[in-house]
């Protein structure tokens, strides 16, 4: 099973004008991030990111859920 994790674009990147890429914040972890799936994206989006690609865009109120899933999960006691 694989897992993306949503994140915001904050800022775009061009390396050599051949490849695009762009800075993401994950809930404050800011990461460099491959663009080559999501051309479209642009500033302010919230991307799907997978081994350091993003595979789509989803809207803020999605994002949104995914990260109160994660937290919740955090706050599990296991074992």
């Amino acid at each position: 099973m694989c897992l993306g994790i949503p994140g915001e674009l904050t800022e775009m990147i061009l390396d050599d004008g051949l490849i695009k890429t762009g800075k993401m914040n994950f809930g404050g972890i800011v990461k460099e991030v491959n663009l080559s799936y999501t051309p479209e994206a642009k500033v302010g989006d919230y991307l799907i990111v997978h081994v350091g690609f993003a595979i789509s865009i989803i809207d803020e109120k999605e994002a949104m859920k995914v990260f109160d899933y994660l937290k919740e999960i955090d706050g599990l006691e296991l074992g």
